[in-house]
């Protein structure tokens, strides 16, 4: 029983940790649209094409000793406009 609330427990910690805070950064609907309907889904296949291309240049990364520089380019850059970026900053997406 002790360990059912355990478990219970720090699935609910987790969960909790893992709430989106993303709101939309101005009232303007029609960028907030685009985002959800156009950009977030563009920048989702970038994410998971880049982690494909990552692992298939992970061993020339490692022999050169820039695994760190090729995940930021490939991997983390655009997960992060997909999913740290408020909904409809378009101005955010030159940062990455």
């Amino acid at each position: 029983m002790k360990t059912k609330l355990i478990t219970a427990l720090c699935a609910l910690a987790m969960l909790s940790m893992s709430v989106n805070t993303a709101s939309a950064a101005s009232g303007d609907d029609l960028k907030v649209a685009a985002d959800v309907l156009v950009v977030r889904p563009v920048c989702l296949a970038a994410t998971v094409v880049g982690s494909g291309l990552f692992v298939l240049a992970l061993p020339i990364a490692a022999i050169s000793r820039s695994v760190k520089k090729t995940a930021h380019v490939l991997v983390v850059v655009p997960a992060r406009a997909t999913f740290t970026r408020h909904l409809g900053d378009m101005e955010a997406l030159e940062d990455y």
